[in-house]
């Protein structure tokens, strides 16, 4: 998933999935809590990548479970598009990801990232320089 889609949260805290996520993220995804450099945001997996995040974490011994890792999943909501292409977020995962009515969904190679307009805009400031690009294509291997 690539590219940089701004939404508007409707009045039932509803978005619209955009046309080029439509087909990668497939008729049934699952929202949860996320961060990105420091920045509260909302991560979006699609139904494979949530049965392999969720077969990984039930391997673990029990005393390798943290409570971070459990929140992770006590706060996902599994979305179902309309016929429109909208899903429904959690008060909650809005309330965390401090996401008002403008919405930036930002592709993350095999993730989506759901961002609150302005919060999105900081972290854009932060990391849009030469340095951090070069060290984030280094750490990628380009």
């Amino acid at each position: 998933m690539i590219g940089k889609y701004p939404a508007k949260l409707d009045e039932k805290n509803r978005l619209f999935v955009p046309a080029k996520l439509r087909e990668e993220l497939g008729e049934d995804f699952y929202v949860t809590l996320g961060v990105n450099c420091g920045h509260r945001c909302l991560t979006v997996y699609t139904a494979k990548d949530w049965k392999t995040l969720s077969e990984n974490y039930n391997t673990l011994p029990i005393s390798q479970r943290s409570a971070a890792t459990s929140l992770i999943f006590m706060n996902a909501t599994q979305c179902s598009p309309d016929k429109q292409f909208r899903f429904s977020l959690t008060q909650f995962l809005l309330q965390y990801a401090g996401i008002g009515r403008d919405v930036m969904i930002v592709g993350r190679a095999g993730q989506a990232e759901i961002w609150d307009s302005a919060e999105f805009k900081q972290f854009e400031e932060e990391n849009l320089t030469p340095e951090k690009l070069l060290a984030s294509l280094e750490a990628i291997g380009l």
